[in-house]
């Protein structure tokens, strides 16, 4: 019935700045940018041009208007096949990166985005 996780939204303050964040901090390509009325734009970035997976960028005021209780942010975890890289590149963008946690299960980091939204980065190989 699923086949594939499509796109994960995740509300936020000011679109161009998170556009801004996730292009040349996260280096994501953008997937889509069309205007949605006066205010706002449909955007969506992804990690490749290739990735079918994407975030929505999508702005919370309007989403407090529509449905305030959608609003919560959602748990998204990234995956990398080289943590090590990812972590010192992050840094070096100047993404707000936590400790390196080195579990048996796999090695993984906390980061924000412009917003202060946090989500994880797994080393998955």
């Amino acid at each position: 019935m699923i086949n594939k996780i499509g796109k994960i939204t995740v509300y936020v303050q000011d679109q161009e700045e998170a556009k801004d964040f996730w292009l040349n901090k996260m280096n994501f390509v953008l997937k889509a940018d069309q205007p949605m009325g006066p205010d706002a734009s449909w955007i969506e970035v992804g990690p490749s041009e290739d990735e079918f997976t994407t975030l929505v960028l999508y702005s919370k005021a309007a989403m407090e208007q529509q449905k305030p209780s959608k609003v919560a942010h959602p748990s998204v975890l990234f995956s990398t096949t080289d943590i090590e890289s990812a972590y010192e590149e992050m840094k070096q963008r100047g993404v707000e990166v936590d400790e390196m946690l080195r579990l048996p299960y796999g090695n993984m980091f906390s980061f924000k985005d412009q917003d202060g939204n946090d989500y994880l980065l797994r080393e998955d190989k």
